[in-house]
């Protein structure tokens, strides 16, 4: 018997694997195996549904959770991925709910957009290694056009061991967050999560950007 109190499986990207795997692979093998949630992020819905539609990129797409939620709302929307089998998850999803998806493979650490071409950006649940995950926010940065947004998710480091990566370098907090954002107009926030009966919640960070409008100059 399942407990009804136990929380549902969430996505928790990270590129994994051994050293020979290539990228997508780790996470065509956990696609395969198990069932993936198909509800938007709330923290997502709870931002976005205010926001005119336009240009969204959700990088780290996985099987299309976010991206099918944004498409069914007005958004054109670009789903990258490394992972054949979650962009085929995806892609079999969007036709179920009637959506358009742009679903493009590719490893997030290397895709990249056109400076100010994305009304929002969707970055949830990449556990990147330390090293990488402040280049992959500057370039996203970068994407969004006068007036976008950023939706950033990942799991604290008081989930560790229970939810997300095994590393807890890998791992986020509110302090490294903001830090990683600095400079912006970020609002960061703690956001907790039932658990099983009994269990301490579980725990993410939350960040929603907000890139200033274009100004109009003086004639």
């Amino acid at each position: 018997m399942t407990d009804k109190n136990a929380p549902r499986p969430r996505p928790s990207r990270r590129p994994a694997g051994g050293a020979d795997d290539p990228p997508g692979a780790t996470w065509d093998r956990r696609y395969a195996e198990a069932p993936w949630p198909e509800d938007a992020d709330a923290n997502l819905v709870a931002r976005a549904s205010g926001l005119a539609p336009g240009r969204a990129i959700d990088l780290g797409c996985g099987p299309g959770r976010n991206a099918i939620w944004l498409a069914q709302h007005g958004w054109r929307v670009t789903g990258v991925d490394a992972s054949a089998v979650g962009l085929e998850k995806a892609r079999d999803r969007a036709q179920r709910a009637g959506v358009n998806l742009e679903l493009v493979r590719a490893d997030v650490r290397a895709f990249s957009a056109p400076p100010a071409s994305a009304d929002l950006v969707v970055v949830a649940n990449l556990h990147l290694a330390p090293d990488e995950r402040a280049a992959l926010l500057e370039r996203v940065v970068g994407w969004l056009a006068p007036g976008g947004h950023l939706f950033f998710t990942g799991h604290h480091q008081d989930s560790l061991g229970r939810e997300g990566p095994p590393e807890r370098e890998r791992l986020y907090t509110e302090e490294l967050v903001s830090t990683l954002l600095a400079g912006l107009s970020a609002e960061v926030s703690r956001h907790e999560r039932p658990a099983g009966a009994g269990q301490a919640p579980l725990v993410d960070v939350v960040a929603w950007v907000s890139v200033p409008s274009a100004r109009r100059t003086a004639p």
